[in-house]
């Protein structure tokens, strides 16, 4: 594959930008992974649109991301073209109860936008570092809120790369699940409902709400967040804490001291050295509870 030839095609196609060997660890918050062979920050969904087009047209592996805040890169990067749903579609606006934005915009976005409203139900949003379209894909929660309670719509992609308006009803939500996993298909807007709030209580609870989210997580560190899902009935930290796997170390990876449910890049920690951290931990749990812990985090790439 000539890559700079392929960019050559590409970018007089796209408003977006189009790099080549663009290092994942730039797109990611664990700030770890190779090259993306080529890779794209479009601008509008016309231009996801157009760049899945001509991936598909060339025989290009795709791969489409959001912010990263829930991806493990492998060290030898991802083959083929890597499309980032960011800040080219992260517009948000508000209207009535409703709140409609762009896949890329972030959660605490989404979560200031509708404090400022006087709208409720996005208080558990407001201290999760990921994007909306990610967000959407695994019904991502916190603090006893999730996605699935207050969206109402998504914008997507499908595989004949028409754009789709599927409900909340039709992404068949379930824990840190949806249709989307199961689906090739590349959401790009959100539509969303709240309630009637005061402004002085959201802004309330989401102070104590993410007062109480820094006392209980790590700072300072890059991260992705909870590694494994919650088994049935109980607590991935919980289980890693009692199986002695706090502060466990491959390389520079570190099972926190402090939550034992992640996984700190305390500098040059590499792919490898998180992957092999896992295994460690699943190891220790199944020995110690016969628990299969299951990730959370998504793995892409080759070593």
């Amino acid at each position: 594959m000539n890559l700079a030839a392929l960019a050559g095609e590409l970018r007089p196609m796209l408003q977006g930008s189009v790099r080549v060997n663009e290092l994942m660890s730039n797109h990611t918050t664990w700030r770890i992974g190779g090259p993306a062979d080529i890779f794209i920050d479009p601008v509008g969904k016309e231009d996801v649109q157009r760049a899945v087009r001509y991936a598909r047209v060339k025989g290009i592996p795709l791969t489409v991301i959001g912010n990263g805040s829930n991806l493990l890169v492998r060290d030898g990067g991802i083959r083929g073209m890597v499309i980032k749903i960011g800040r080219g579609l992260s517009d948000i606006t508000v209207a009535g109860n409703e709140i409609k934005a762009g896949a890329g915009a972030m959660l605490p976005e989404l979560a200031a936008a509708a404090r400022r409203a006087g709208l409720g139900g996005f208080e558990f949003a407001a201290g999760i570092p990921g994007s909306l379209g990610g967000a959407v894909v695994m019904n991502a929660g916190a603090m006893n809120g999730c996605v699935a309670d207050v969206l109402k719509s998504v914008l997507v992609l499908d595989e004949r790369n028409e754009f789709v308006l599927l409900s909340k009803e039709e992404l068949a939500f379930s824990y840190r699940s949806s249709l989307l996993q199961k689906k090739q298909y590349i959401c790009l807007e959100t539509s969303w409902v709240g309630y009637p709030k005061d402004r002085a209580v959201i802004e309330q609870e989401t102070r104590d709400y993410l007062a109480k989210r820094k006392s209980l997580q790590p700072q300072g560190w890059p991260n992705a967040g909870s590694v494994f899902k919650n088994p049935p009935g109980d607590s991935a930290g919980r289980l890693i804490e009692a199986a002695q796997g706090k502060g466990l170390r491959v390389g520079d990876a570190e099972v926190s001291p402090k939550h034992a449910n992640w996984i700190l890049n305390l500098g040059q920690a590499t792919a490898t050295d998180v992957l092999s951290l896992i295994k460690q931990v699943q190891h220790l749990v199944q020995e110690r509870f016969g628990v299969a812990l299951h990730l959370e985090v998504r793995v892409l790439g080759e070593d």
